[in-house]
């Protein structure tokens, strides 16, 4: 399976969409350092919103496969700048969030992230389910089952 980094500013929904990837109950946790899980690096919004803890985030884009842009669709405006994309070594995605908030404008972040240089994105909701399967999918590649699964399989056949 590709390994993610999720990136995002604070409160984009890039621990929500960890626990919806891995299939647990659904916490508020606010990150306080890079999370480094089995398939997925779940990043501070800190990171990606202050100058001097950017560079984390390129050191730790060297771990994964894919690079996810989170941009919630209840934002007023984009972190991401015009064309970031093009500087990246890895593939970028881009991951619009909250698609089932009241408020929710995922129309105007698509658009962002595709100025920002995503060519991919997905539309999803953690707390309903929507578009987690698809960008599963896109993460698997053939043959693959997904590292929480096993550990549940191995869980089971112990008792």
């Amino acid at each position: 399976m590709k390994k993610i980094m999720l990136v995002g500013r604070s409160e984009s929904g890039k621990t929500t969409l960890t626990q919806a990837l891995k299939g647990e109950k659904i916490t508020y946790h606010k990150t306080q350092y890079v999370n480094h899980y089995d398939v997925i690096i779940d990043t501070p919004g800190e990171y990606a919103e202050t100058n001097t803890l950017a560079g984390a985030l390129e050191i730790y884009s060297y771990e994964a496969d894919i690079i996810g842009l989170l941009l919630s669709a209840i934002e007023p405006y984009s972190l991401y700048p015009p064309c970031v994309c093009a500087i990246a070594t890895r593939e970028v995605i881009g991951i619009v969030t909250k698609i089932d908030h009241k408020e929710a404008n995922a129309k105007q972040a698509e658009e962002w992230l595709r100025l920002a240089g995503c060519e991919k994105i997905f539309w999803v909701s953690s707390y309903m389910g929507e578009g987690i399967s698809d960008l599963l999918e896109y993460l698997k590649e053939e043959g693959d089952v997904l590292p929480w699964e096993e550990a549940k399989a191995q869980d089971d056949i112990l008792t």
